[in-house]
């Protein structure tokens, strides 16, 4: 064990990613006796936060807000008034409230991490949410066909297959913060999320990857349920670790958590419909590059299907505490 990390103490957990799968694992991971720190992906510029990234000049906060609102420790109705879109309005028509907030908390406090850290604990956060960056990034894909394509809206949209994403600037510093967290962290995840527009824009900041990479900490990839339309039509399990090695230059992980339930036909022929498909767990594949692999049944749908939050969160647990005793 570290000697800054007495026996007893939570272990320290640093979640990557952006989007709605990585917000609704955290709403699992938060019961759990552990320490969490999120880092969150800062290329968003579609929608309320691109407009507000645009004007105000400031990080995107649509992902921020829902890894707050997935944290915090508030009233339903709290939760429900922080995701809350306005549906008409000059200005106002598409923004979320919780955006709006976080914009008026980075003029009060001077700083979009300060404003981020003082509604933390307004809203009792249970774990720090940082940006990985300090400032916006842009993305932009480099497709098969040699185009370019720019901004993270953009990419799934342009009907192409995806060769790289990379960001500019390309050097850029990430929240010193952020690279302390994944320092000191005893597990670090990467996903859920979309591989590249939610996920690979954290990885492509230099520092953050090069610390992952020096880590001693267990790491961890959370595998997407279903491909995403023109992000990775066609994906089994192991592209997707395919394009993360491809894009960092190694293999980043020890475990990779996956779903094998069986997903009824109905809710596939919904998802075909919009051209997601379940991704394959090419066990084979994965396991002869030497991953460790966690299989079991982790979706439940409702509307849409989602993570089982409980399920997920237990074997993440698991395996860290597995992993603690292992270092003491």
């Amino acid at each position: 064990m570290t000697k800054d990390h007495e026996e007893g103490d939570q272990p320290r957990i640093v979640v990557i990613g952006g989007g709605t799968g990585l917000s609704v694992m955290l709403r699992g991971l938060k019961e759990k006796p552990m320490d969490i720190t999120a880092i969150v992906t800062v290329a968003d510029d579609g929608g309320s936060s691109g407009i507000l990234r645009s004007e105000l000049e400031m990080v995107p906060p649509g992902d921020i807000r829902n890894v707050l609102t997935a944290l915090a420790d508030v009233e339903p109705l709290l939760g429900k008034m922080l995701e809350y879109r306005f549906q008409k309005g000059q200005g106002l028509a598409g923004h979320s409230l919780g955006n709006l907030i976080l914009a008026a908390m980075q003029d009060i406090t001077g700083d979009f991490v300060t404003g981020v850290r003082e509604l933390s604990r307004v809203f009792a956060v249970r774990g720090r949410v940082l940006p990985a960056a300090n400032h916006a990034i842009v993305l932009k894909a480099e497709m098969m066909d040699g185009s370019i394509v720019v901004g993270e809206s953009k990419i799934p949209k342009a009907g192409k297959v995806i060769k790289r994403v990379f960001i500019e600037p390309a050097d850029v510093s990430p929240l010193p913060e952020a690279v302390e967290a994944l320092r000191r962290a005893d597990a670090i995840l990467v996903g859920p999320g979309s591989l590249y527009t939610s996920i690979l824009p954290n990885l492509l900041v230099p520092e953050i990857t090069r610390t992952i990479v020096e880590s001693k900490a267990l790491k961890m990839f959370i595998c997407n349920v279903m491909t995403q339309p023109g992000e990775t039509d066609g994906y089994a399990v192991s592209d997707h670790l395919r394009a993360v090695r491809d894009h960092v230059g190694q293999d980043l992980f020890d475990y990779v958590i996956v779903n094998n339930g069986e997903i009824p036909p109905q809710i596939q022929n919904k998802y075909a419909e919009k051209g997601a498909k379940v991704v394959h767990l090419d066990l084979d594949e994965v396991t002869k590059k030497g991953y460790k692999v966690i299989a079991d049944q982790l979706v439940l749908f409702r509307t849409y299907l989602r993570h089982d939050a409980d399920k997920l969160s237990q074997h993440i647990y698991q395996l860290v505490e597995n992993w603690m005793i292992k270092k003491r």
